[in-house]
């Protein structure tokens, strides 16, 4: 199974002083070790970079050619199958924010739906499973 991947499940694994940091890692290492793989869409290494190197966030922010070069590992990573927005993602969000009545703070999380269920992705791993519950099978929370 290919599992879709939000933010904050790489922000948990790469921080290693978030508090579910081991608890992401054992998932990661336990999913891979059956076989399974992971989908990335490039929104997710967008606001990975935005939130890791976020002072704001974070006493010691990642520096961002640090940033980079995890956003890089996970994007060539042979476990991870790239998704990229395109028509059909597009339609989807119209379809999902419509259909939901959805405002402006959910745009970019029902974007990210949309691309992932354009690729037949219905799992997602991710730590704000009330964000995507409406939009996939399964939200894994870590």
């Amino acid at each position: 199974m290919t599992y879709g991947l939000d933010t904050t499940f790489l922000v948990q694994v790469d921080v290693a002083d978030h508090p579910r940091h081991e608890a992401a890692r054992e998932l990661r290492d336990r999913l891979l070790g059956e076989g399974h793989g992971f989908a990335l869409a490039p929104q997710v290494i967008a606001e990975y970079l935005h939130i890791v190197t976020d002072p704001a966030r974070f006493e010691q922010p990642t520096s961002m050619a640090v940033a980079l070069r995890h956003t890089r590992m996970w994007w060539d990573a042979v476990e991870v199958t790239r998704v990229v927005p395109g028509d059909e993602a597009v339609e989807r969000l119209h379809q999902l924010m419509e259909q939901h009545s959805l405002g402006r703070k959910r745009i970019l999380d029902t974007l990210l739906a949309a691309t992932y269920a354009a690729a037949g992705i219905t799992v997602i791993i991710s730590s704000n499973g009330r964000d995507f519950r409406r939009f996939f099978d399964q939200v894994i929370e870590v």
